[in-house]
């Protein structure tokens, strides 16, 4: 086979560069000390390394979970441990204030700024913050602070119920924190009491507050338990002299437990057993303007200022004069002289004018009912020379020329008998995009009929869904601002309510809903906060007096305080064990996880880890290779042919 210089050089060339890769490679094996280089190397092997350095990354970081969660658990149960020396300390003072026979008022005052004192240094130990910043007994709500003074002795828990957790390990979970509403606020109470607090959509600024308050009379308040109370400022307007004023009632039922009080700021607010304050001047509201959707309903009284109206029929005139009050329809056809027959009206004695009206109706071969003025003979009827009032009375046209011809009367803004079976009448009325119908079935002759009318029956139920309410002074909103509005009527309709009602009808103007005043709430419970326990303890001693009375309800307030400081106690030793149990689980999953790290440490080294004696006898080897290669190139490169001539 023919072999040109070409190839032998190409293929010296490859040699030498294969050689001098694998020397290159066993050289960086042994500079990092592991076989495996890349995945082509052993792919099986770069697998399980692949998975042991995940694992071992886990591993480290629950290690440093560990350490975070455990520096959180141990600084929590340093605070916790504090509260609970704290919390002794009060004990001993409420069982020294139980002293009553030797102890003065300055005495107690003593005592009570000593307690004050605590209550401070308690807050600050609830509003413990970490390392970095956060308070531990917030929840979730690290960086809100935990508890703060509204002053009057109450304080609000500003967290949430969350617990913050870290993973131990792949299959465990650990709280490293607990929310200080559990352990500081939510304490079983020795007797049912209250908790107070501002509604958080009051205006008044700068804002008004409520005390802490208390159980006064605790036989009064356990009969009203469970229920809580409302308190809510009304409009100044709402008593006499205007002045501020707030009404107490049930929040779950709105019952009125005290109505429109005159309020004086820290004025003592007693109520179902309990005693409270409140400060400042809280905002009082606006009353509220309804929607109203008046009647113009009008009666003419012709007995004060008397009209006249001529009626003329075949060139004959005659001057009818009407000086009676006319108040339906039935008084309206007696008083012109007209024959009593519109129905369910009561005989009227005609007076003299209408007596003389009559014998004129009578001359001119006229009739009068309520389907108007008619000729038997067929001739034109002509009614001329009115006054507004004639006009308002007969609703068309009587002054001057007047009407003609067809003439009949239409209801007078006064009377529409409704009740006869083809006469009834309905009409739709609005607010929003709520739509009712009423019907009218009812004899109406004045305003009482009209409001009687309207209100009947059904009507009642549709005005109620309306929040619409019905009097003489027209329809009003009694729970909106919207405008309220008539429509689809009938011509009857618009006469009786003197508004149109026909088509699109009438709209009410838009009216003003109330605005609401600043409301306080004091709801009852089971339950009450150590901060809130030193409150009422220490106001009890500065409101001590020296009479047997005074101090023997000191003893019952010192009774509570006691029982409260020991369910106190009781219910943050729960959590201290809860810590403690934690923290040795955060120290087991340590221990478990430095055995893991130490066996895939091993197991890693095993598969990834050089043998340095193998790697040094291969590169040797390598190495003589190369060389011999090299040395091999130089012999033959330098053949020729001409070397054998």
């Amino acid at each position: 086979m023919r072999v040109s210089t070409n190839q032998i050089y190409s293929i010296v060339n490859i040699g030498m560069s294969n050689a001098q890769t694998s020397i290159n490679k066993t050289q960086e094996q042994m500079s990092t000390g592991k076989r495996v280089l890349s995945p082509a190397d052993d792919p099986v092997a770069a697998t399980t390394i692949l998975q042991l350095n995940s694992e071992l990354s886990r591993v480290q970081q629950y290690t440093k979970n560990i350490d975070s969660g455990s520096n959180s658990l141990n600084l929590e149960e340093t605070a916790l441990q504090s509260v609970v020396n704290l919390i002794q300390r009060m004990q001993e003072l409420a069982v020294q204030a139980g002293n009553t026979a030797v102890l003065s008022r300055s005495d107690y005052q003593a005592l009570a700024s000593e307690v004050e004192s605590r209550t401070q240094e308690l807050l600050n130990i609830q509003n413990t913050r970490n390392s970095s910043g956060q308070y531990i007994f917030s929840g979730y709500q690290g960086s809100t602070q935990s508890f703060v003074d509204l002053g009057g002795g109450n304080f609000k828990y500003q967290g949430d119920d969350g617990q913050l957790r870290v993973q131990a390990s792949s299959t465990v979970s650990v709280g490293v924190s607990d929310s200080g509403k559990r352990i500081f606020v939510d304490v079983p109470s020795g007797n049912n009491t209250i908790t107070s607090s501002a509604n958080s959509t009051n205006q008044s600024q700068p804002a008004a507050f409520i005390s802490a308050g208390d159980v006064v009379d605790q036989a009064a308040f356990d009969e009203f338990y469970p229920e809580s109370m409302v308190i809510k400022f009304n409009a100044v307007s709402d008593v006499v002299p205007p002045s501020p004023n707030y009404t107490i009632t049930e929040k779950s039922t709105g019952k009125i437990i005290a109505d429109r009080q005159v309020y004086i700021s820290g004025q003592d607010i007693v109520a179902n057993g309990v005693s409270f304050q409140i400060y400042g001047s809280p905002y009082p509201g606006v009353a509220s303007v309804p929607s109203n959707l008046p009647f113009n309903f009008t009666a003419s009284n012709f007995s004060v200022v008397g009209s006249a109206v001529n009626v003329s029929v075949g060139g004959v005139t005659e001057t009818l004069v009407l000086d009676q009050n006319i108040t339906s329809v039935a008084e309206m056809i007696t008083a012109l002289g007209g024959d009593l027959i519109y129905p369910n009206a009561n005989p009227l004695s005609l007076t003299a004018s209408a007596q003389a009206n009559k014998q004129k109706l009578d001359n001119l071969g006229v009739s009068l009912s309520a389907n108007g003025f008619s000729n038997l003979r067929g001739l034109p009827v002509s009614v001329s020379n009115g006054t507004a009032a004639t006009d308002t009375l007969l609703s068309f046209n009587t002054q001057s020329g007047g009407s003609a011809a067809a003439i009949r009367l239409v209801n007078s803004g006064a009377s529409y008998n409704f009740s006869l079976p083809t006469q009834s009448r309905t009409l739709e009325i609005s607010v929003g995009s709520n739509t009712q119908t009423l019907t009218l079935n009812q004899n109406v002759t004045n305003m009482a009929s009209l409001v009687s009318a309207l209100t009947a029956g059904a009507n009642a139920t549709a005005l109620a869904s309306l929040g619409l309410v019905v009097s003489s002074s027209g329809i009003i909103s009694s729970a909106s601002n919207l405008p309220i509005q008539i429509s689809s009527g009938s011509v009857e309709l618009s006469s009786v309510m003197g508004i149109e009602t026909q088509g699109n009808g009438t709209e009410s103007a838009q009216g003003q809903l109330a605005v609401s005043g600043d409301s306080f709430f004091v709801d009852s419970t089971n339950k009450q906060g150590i901060l809130t326990t030193l409150s009422r303890f220490s106001m009890a001693m500065r409101e001590v007096e020296n009479t047997s009375e005074s101090k023997a309800q000191l003893t019952k307030v010192l009774n509570n305080v006691l029982k409260n400081l020991d369910n106190a106690i009781s219910s943050i030793a729960s959590v201290q064990g809860d810590v403690g149990a934690r923290l040795n689980t955060l120290d087991a999953s340590r221990d478990l996880n430095l055995d893991i790290e130490v066996y895939s440490k091993k197991v890693l080294s095993e598969i990834e880890s050089l043998d340095y004696a193998e790697a040094s006898t291969r590169l040797s080897m390598q190495s003589l290779v190369l060389s011999a290669t090299q040395q091999s190139f130089v012999k033959i490169s330098q053949l020729s042919l001409f070397s054998y001539l």
